[in-house]
């Protein structure tokens, strides 16, 4: 679950939800960028330093007054970052600041069930009123929200944006659920380096353990724990286009994973702890039981990034975290080209 949004339900008090909502030139976020406002803190990061240094006195400004007036719910500012912040990028950020209340609550805990069932959805804020914003899904149906005045023809798209109807400004903020998926298998002190340093990232993290009492008491909000016995039935069950990194206490448990983790054709990456010499004993043995040449030379094992030899848990969980980075970003890029998936805005 995006920072910005577990910050939000966890607010007692109101606060101010600032979405890039539109970018010209060198910017340090993309659209759909977020940041939460209370009046003590900051949750989340829409980037730029002196941009997020005025942004947060500009969401406390808003706070600060009454509740009752559009001062006080809904803006939309345009910041000139050379001219005006003095910052080398010298975009153009379009920044919509948004009054959350605690009473909104039930709207946006719909939002998070939907994120973590895995569904897509649009919030469609108008910023000249205070109506509530409404929720789309992909076809335009109301999952939650407001019903008047909806700006018309709804047309989703991945990326966030304004739009103008009926003379008024809209939010037009895709919330979409992360596509990169790891099935991580091992709970030792790799894969809990690994599990930290995923912590902030925009990923969905299984993680795979018979040891139940290996697990931290405390989890990130993007991992799902999976204390079994039956490791390879997750395996089986696991989306097209999935990760996976086998990391397991036992070298006879990670050939049985890799085997069967190999015999799928739709994985999105395999990586298998190990030296090179691990390596050559697997491709051996999983050889002799079928796996092809061709499906073994997509094994990545040794892992992590090359350059980087140190062999510390938290120094190898940064080059395998990397190295996810590199595939997910390509696997982003040509399934936005070939329009198989919306590609999600980062949070």
């Amino acid at each position: 679950m995006p920072l910005w949004l577990s910050a939000l339900l966890a607010q007692s008090a109101p606060a101010i939800l600032v979405t890039v909502a539109r970018t010209e030139g060198s910017v340090p976020r993309e659209a759909g960028a977020k940041m939460l406002v209370a009046a003590d803190r900051e949750h989340d990061t829409i980037g730029g330093g002196h941009l997020e240094l005025c942004a947060g006195n500009f969401a406390r400004d808003m706070l600060a007054q009454p509740e009752t007036g559009l001062a006080g719910q809904r803006r939309i500012e345009r910041f000139p970052l050379g001219p005006t912040l003095g910052q080398c990028c010298g975009g153009v950020v379009y920044l919509a600041f948004e009054r959350i209340a605690p009473a909104a609550h039930d709207y946006f805990q719909v939002l998070q069930r939907r994120l973590q069932a895995g569904q897509e959805s649009w919030r469609l804020v108008p910023l000249d009123t205070d109506t509530a914003p409404t929720m789309l899904d992909r076809a335009g149906a109301r999952i939650a929200g407001a019903v008047e005045g909806l700006p018309a023809p709804f047309e989703p798209e991945s990326v966030c944006r304004l739009a103008h109807a009926s003379g008024e400004h809209w939010l037009i903020d895709p919330c979409l659920p992360f596509h990169s998926h790891l099935f991580l298998f091992g709970a030792g002190h790799v894969g809990t380096a690994i599990v930290h340093a995923l912590s902030g990232v925009p990923c969905h993290i299984t993680w795979v353990d018979e040891r139940e009492d290996m697990f931290p008491i405390r989890i990130p909000d993007n991992v799902t724990i999976e204390a079994t016995d039956m490791p390879e039935a997750l395996i089986a069950s696991a989306p097209t286009g999935a990760s996976f990194l086998v990391m397991t206490h036992s070298h006879a448990l990670d050939q049985r994973l890799a085997e069967q983790i190999l015999r799928r054709a739709d994985t999105g990456w395999f990586g298998l702890i190990g030296s090179r010499t691990k390596r050559i004993q697997f491709e051996r043995r999983l050889g002799q039981r079928g796996i092809s040449a061709g499906r073994l030379a997509q094994m990545a094992c040794p892992i992590g990034v090359p350059g980087i030899t140190g062999k510390a848990p938290a120094v190898l969980a940064i080059a395998v975290v990397a190295q996810l980075l590199q595939v997910w970003e390509r696997q982003e890029a040509v399934a936005g080209e070939s329009g198989a998936m919306p590609v999600p805005a980062r949070r």
